[in-house]
């Protein structure tokens, strides 16, 4: 609603209101308009941490210790600080500390911990169950000359979250789907990453020893099932040790083959129950959906495609000079989450017809091969954001609606 549309307050009346305009942009700026006779806009307003929250806790994590400081809203002023060991007692004790210093009211107290994803799973688990808000804390920025520690690391985390706009807090990932997928994706490219050392140790043996197989080309699997059937021969003591271990290495190659499908089984079976829109997308497969839940975790973490095109690296980043208006890759985000999506526009580019014409019609225009790619990226991550919204709306869109 914009302030034209908004009713005239009566003459001579002091009070003022809070205007949501609608503006390019990831989220709407909210603008605080006097209701005055002429209904000027005074000011943009975009509420942080401290308008929200009365205590800001800081959590520096660790894997024998946990550091702690509490802040208090507006100021930043420390509360206080402490340590705790990691084990159940300890956090336990965390707990109590943290109800002890905020009064008790969990709703006036934001935690930012530090590695909500590795050293501090267990403890914003723990956190979340007692009623806690988490969120992951920003990246720190180091100055030169300045002395780091434990605890000036906490209050850093807890500080430089007081300040963030609401709408930038980036919640943790949570749920059992989203724990079992994020296992059984790392355990893939740790099996993906065995098999491959694999291959490449047992290539590089059969091209350096006459062990009679030819090697010209990439081994195939009927060549590693062959060479893992090879039994004992009577030849020379270099020779027989070099196929035992060509033996050995093909053996491992099938178990670790093996190993893949029975894991690609697993995540096929908990995508397909629990995000079944993503598989009918063209060029998303069981393990690029799996690795996409892992990032969306759950609905409402993520509150807007842009923030997830910026969580995944697709965001478009400008490149312009004179008279060249241009945009590039983006470099940063998660990882893993942008090689999923590069792995769909890759399959997209060689098989989906309607891709194929996306593409002439945009080498027409002149644009480069990764130009290209970065649009297809920027869309396609447009298009599982609201496949993934739709089908799995937030709490607060369901109870608006009912």
């Amino acid at each position: 609603m914009s302030v034209a549309e908004m009713p005239s307050p009566q003459r001579g009346s002091l009070q003022a209101c809070l205007v949501v305009t609608s503006r390019p942009g990831p989220t709407p700026t909210t603008t605080f308009v006097p209701t005055s006779e002429e209904s000027i806009v005074v000011s943009s307003v975009q509420a942080i941490v401290a308008d929200i929250y009365r205590f800001v806790v800081g959590v520096d994590t660790h894997a024998a210790t946990h550091t702690f400081a509490v802040v208090a809203a507006p100021n930043g002023a420390l509360v206080d600080q402490v340590t705790f060991p990691t084990s159940p007692a300890g956090l336990r004790r965390a707990l109590a500390w943290i109800a002890r210093r905020t009064g008790g009211d969990l709703d006036a107290v934001l935690v930012a911990a530090e590695g909500t994803g590795s050293y501090g799973a267990v403890l914003s688990a723990v956190l979340c169950q007692a009623g806690y808000r988490v969120v992951e804390a920003p990246t720190p920025k180091r100055e030169r000359g300045r002395g780091k520690t434990d605890t000036l690391d906490a209050v850093l985390a807890a500080r430089a979250t007081m300040v963030l706009p609401v709408t930038m807090l980036r919640d943790r990932r949570a749920g059992q789907v989203q724990a079992a997928l994020a296992v059984l994706t790392v355990a893939r490219d740790q099996l993906n990453a065995d098999r491959l050392r694999c291959i490449n140790a047992l290539t590089a043996l059969v091209r350096s020893h006459d062990l009679g197989l030819d090697a010209r080309r990439a081994l195939t699997a009927p060549q590693v099932a062959a060479i893992a059937g090879w039994r004992r021969r009577d030849e020379d003591f270099g020779l027989a040790t070099a196929r035992a271990e060509a033996v050995r290495l093909a053996k491992r190659i099938v178990d670790l083959t093996a190993e893949l499908g029975h894991n690609r089984d697993q995540i096929t079976e908990i995508v397909a129950e629990q995000a079944p829109e993503l598989l009918d997308l063209p060029g998303v497969g069981p393990v690029t959906a799996a690795v996409i839940l892992t990032v969306w975790s759950h609905p409402g973490r993520v509150r807007t495609e842009a923030a997830f095109a910026q969580i995944a690296g697709t965001c478009p980043i400008p490149a312009s000079s004179g008279n060249t208006v241009r945009h590039r890759l983006n470099r940063g985000g998660d990882r893993r989450l942008n090689r999923a999506f590069n792995t769909i526009v890759l399959t997209r580019m060689r098989i989906d017809p309607d891709t194929r014409v996306y593409i002439d019609r945009r080498r027409a225009e002149g644009k480069t091969t990764k130009e290209i790619r970065r649009c297809l990226k920027r869309y396609t991550t447009r298009q599982v954001y609201r496949a993934l919204a739709t089908a799995h709306p937030t709490p607060e869109l369901i109870t608006s609606a009912a």
